[in-house]
């Protein structure tokens, strides 16, 4: 595979998180629309509305199969708009599909859905998880069965809602994380402020709640110590996790830095030392991905834009092979 492979030409997806179920590997991606909202820093114009699941057995020249809508905003009781990314774990014969979207006063939480297989359909809670906010959820199943939901984002995702208090006021220089929760009053992070982190949370035994309040994610830079507001590899959204060789591999998306990095530890709450970047940028924001091996063979799932369109924010999945070093550390890839 020695270019990446636009996955699925014939709609627009992102968000792509990719697992493999009773040896076929599925891909569950948001589902971007032209819904005729503006553009804005907020990602008010990504009004998703529904999920697809998409799965093959090839992943270099296989066709891909999509198995339609599994679900809906109009089935989920509590969500009014802007389903953004979701991700599956199975646990016992079940899927569990678990999502991010706002409710009708405009804030975001997390659902949970169930299925019998990883297709669907999926049959949503009527509330959301307990004490959930912000987006981009990653389902980490470890070794010993516990499952665990990686989750944040900042600027629309509404991390900096619930992330540290700065010290600065919103009259101050340092770094905009954001509106704050009025939307519209900036809030700034002192340069050498620690950074908002990504949140992890254990689940339940059933995967419906969370068994305990969220972590912070600390990301350590290179002297050992939290990285920065200012740093531009800190984290800003798209949480993956997965595990190499028995190490915990924590990557996620810079956002307006426009990287994908990530950092290695020994748990899955960290804390994660920053290890480099894996990925070129892609058009617009780098990059919501996952990682997943298949077939004996490492793979990078990410979203780009098709060269011919012209609207940047209307995004096609993307895959190419991930390869790792004797050390651990992963070679970054091109995308070209």
């Amino acid at each position: 595979m020695k270019h990446p492979r636009y996955l699925f030409p014939s709609d627009y997806m992102a968000d792509p998180s990719a697992n493999v179920f009773n040896d076929r590997l599925y891909i569950f991606p948001s589902h971007d629309r032209d819904s005729g909202e503006a553009f804005d820093d907020d990602g008010g114009h990504f009004q998703m509305r529904d999920y697809h699941v998409l799965s093959l057995t090839d992943v270099e020249h296989g066709e891909v199969t999509d198995h339609g809508m599994v679900l809906s905003v109009e089935q989920v009781p509590w969500a009014e708009r802007q389903m953004w990314d979701n991700d599956v774990v199975e646990k016992n014969g079940k899927y569990y599909l678990v999502f991010s979207a706002k409710d009708p006063n405009g804030v975001f939480h997390l659902g949970v859905a169930v299925a019998d297989k990883p297709e669907g359909p999926f049959v949503p809670e009527p509330y959301p998880i307990r004490g959930s906010f912000s987006i981009d959820p990653c389902m980490f199943k470890d070794d010993d069965g516990e499952i665990y939901c990686y989750f944040g984002g900042l600027w629309g995702g509404q991390l900096q809602w619930y992330g540290l208090t700065p010290s600065a006021s919103a009259t101050e220089e340092g770094c905009v994380m954001g509106p704050a929760a009025d939307k519209k009053t900036p809030l700034y992070l002192p340069l050498d402020a620690p950074a908002i982190p990504s949140m992890v949370a254990r689940m339940s035994d059933d995967v419906l709640q969370f068994a305990e309040a969220p972590h912070g994610v600390v990301v350590l830079d290179s002297t050992g110590q939290p990285m920065k507001a200012s740093d531009p590899h800190r984290f800003f959204e798209a949480s993956w996790m997965h595990k190499y060789k028995g190490k915990y591999y924590f990557s996620y998306s810079t956002g307006d830095t426009h990287m994908l990095c990530y950092g290695v530890g020994d748990n899955p709450y960290g804390p994660f030392t920053f290890q480099g970047v894996i990925l070129d940028p892609v058009v617009g924001w780098t990059t919501h991905h996952s990682i997943v091996e298949y077939k004996g063979e490492w793979y990078l799932f990410y979203h780009d834009c098709v060269p011919s369109n012209d609207t940047t924010w209307l995004r096609s999945l993307k895959v190419q092979k991930l390869y790792y070093n004797e050390d651990g550390t992963i070679q970054k890839v091109k995308n070209d």
